[in-house]
């Protein structure tokens, strides 16, 4: 049998909400050769009878549940392992897709081989649908050397809008993909920018969903539940982390001794620069276990 050329992932949950309607965004999607799979992390509201309602009236639909919360960045796993497609698109169960946004990037990857990662502008929107600004990622990087494209990413990824792109399957299963900590996301596009280039569309196409369940809404023990249920409480070093989750990524990309130097460099001279961000996270550390050994 053949597959669709795309593959959407929508991991879900609790999403009863918004999830009809970001799945109704792409039925109505100008190029229709896709399967879209919603992967339900063990919701406990309406989602699954929602879900299972809109598979049941379109067979380009599937639903799968995991029988527990898996945390959110295996459930972005899971539903990119379930999917079949040359190329594949995550979308959040809270946003929108312009009625283009798949014949645009699909456009993009098609005709250019040597870009990974084809992403539209984006929209902010509240929780009614209404816009509230019009956001620059300022993520395209052509340049021909990866360790350039990885230093732009790092330089000047704010919210992680263009992971929702159109991405090459082939070339996401070389990544580690979403790890389960905070800021994870940046990390993936960092790694990402390794393997390719980044093109952006110039329409606005996408539109983010900002409100009070989002994980955007979240603070940081939240988030680390959100990423990784049941470890809410763990001390948690961020800027650490990404230090060594962006120099692991550099280290195993197939660039060259060259370039993966040239990456390791830039890293530990922005560690060097940002150095009282790293102390200050070891002080916020120490506290917190001196305050738990005090309980």
């Amino acid at each position: 049998m053949t597959h669709p050329p795309i593959s959407i992932g929508i991991p879900v949950y609790n999403g009863e909400r918004y999830v009809a309607t970001a799945v109704a965004a792409f039925l109505e999607q100008t190029f229709g050769d896709f399967e879209l799979i919603i992967c339900d992390n063990a919701s406990t509201d309406r989602t699954q009878e929602i879900a299972r309602a809109l598979a049941a009236t379109d067979p380009r639909v599937r639903y799968v549940r995991n029988q527990a919360n898996i945390g959110s960045a295996r459930n972005y796993r899971r539903v990119f392992e379930l999917a079949r497609g040359k190329y594949f698109r995550w979308h959040a169960a809270d946003d929108l897709a312009g009625p283009e946004v798949l014949a645009r990037t699909y456009e993009v990857l098609e005709n250019e081989p040597e870009i990974v990662l084809a992403y539209p502008r984006t929209i902010f929107i509240d929780e009614h649908g209404h816009r509230l600004t019009t956001y620059d990622d300022r993520l395209q990087t052509l340049h021909a050397r990866p360790s350039a494209r990885f230093i732009h990413v790092l330089e000047n990824i704010g919210y992680c809008n263009a992971m929702y792109g159109l991405v090459r399957a082939n070339v996401l299963r070389k990544t580690r993909l979403l790890g389960a900590f905070i800021g994870s996301d940046v990390c993936f596009h960092a790694e990402l920018s390794l393997y390719g280039k980044f093109r952006e569309i110039p329409e606005c196409l996408f539109f983010r969903r900002f409100h009070g369940e989002a994980s955007s809404s979240k603070t940081g023990a939240q988030l680390q539940e959100f990423y990784h249920p049941g470890r809410r409480d763990r001390v948690y070093l961020r800027e650490w982390r990404h230090f060594a989750e962006n120099l692991r990524s550099v280290a195993r990309a197939p660039i060259g001794i060259a370039e993966q130097a040239r990456a390791a460099v830039w890293l530990s001279r922005s560690a060097v620069r940002s150095r009282d961000r790293y102390l200050g996270e070891v002080k916020q550390a120490v506290r917190h276990l001196l305050s738990a050994q005090g309980a």
